[in-house]
């Protein structure tokens, strides 16, 4: 898989992409991540990419012009699944969403800065917005490593062990169970004997109970989405 990112500021990039389980997987070859200087592409005098936004109103605007050249002179080199525009008021990034896009083969993303990007790149180049949760940074840098990390996990061979993610939460609309390690006794505080007892079917048992009854105290709205699913299904 590919992945391309447009940044104001692609510095802030360098440090999640170049360790880890990220760094790994481009070692490997299962992934390529391209971090592009929105700057490059800005035919402006000191290498301008913003503007104050027409009708008035605090903070600056990513100009359209900078944006869509950056974007045509990519889309000439390769097509992509998906160009990705990463802002407060898109859709809900979820696993499932996470699991979809892991599937393709090239995505592009754009990461908002300032009050925003222009609108009619929006209109005329982007097909899916995301968000990362019901609050502001300072920009959009932060949400592509979050989207990345939680795509690239899923690519087959990235993981050590191919069966982890397939545990992780809301995989299954439910929280992940508790999660214990040595030593069994830590200050007087012992791991479940269900645990030690090598019984897989019931350790199996045991975890699916816990993971639901963590999901209702926490997240109920994760099975109430569920139901609902199944009802239209």
């Amino acid at each position: 898989m590919r992945i391309d990112i447009l940044s104001a500021v692609p510095q802030l990039l360098e440090s999640p992409f170049s360790h880890s389980i990220l760094k790994r997987a481009q070692d490997r070859g299962l992934l390529q991540i391209q971090v592009h200087n929105l700057r490059d592409y800005t035919p402006y005098a000191h290498k301008q990419i913003d503007d104050y936004p027409y009708g008035g109103g605090a903070g600056m605007v990513l100009m359209p012009e900078p944006l869509a050249r950056a974007i045509e002179s990519l889309k000439a080199q390769r097509t992509y699944d998906e160009i990705i525009f990463l802002t407060p008021d898109g859709e809900p990034f979820t696993q499932a969403i996470a699991n979809r896009l892991s599937l393709k083969q090239a995505l592009l993303l754009i990461c908002g800065h300032y009050k925003g990007i222009d609108e009619r790149i929006r209109e005329h180049f982007v097909t899916m917005e995301l968000s990362i949760g019901d609050y502001v940074i300072s920009g959009g840098e932060l949400a592509a490593a979050v989207v990345t990390d939680a795509i690239a996990r899923l690519i087959p061979g990235v993981l050590n062990d191919e069966t982890s993610a397939l545990s992780d939460s809301f995989q299954d609309q439910l929280l992940s169970p508790p999660v214990y390690t040595r030593p069994a006794d830590f200050r007087g505080w012992k791991v479940p004997d269900i645990l030690l007892s090598g019984d897989h079917e019931k350790i199996a048992r045991w975890r699916y109970e816990k993971a639901l009854e963590r999901t209702k105290q926490r997240r109920p709205d994760l099975l109430s989405r569920a139901e609902n699913h199944e009802k239209s299904a």
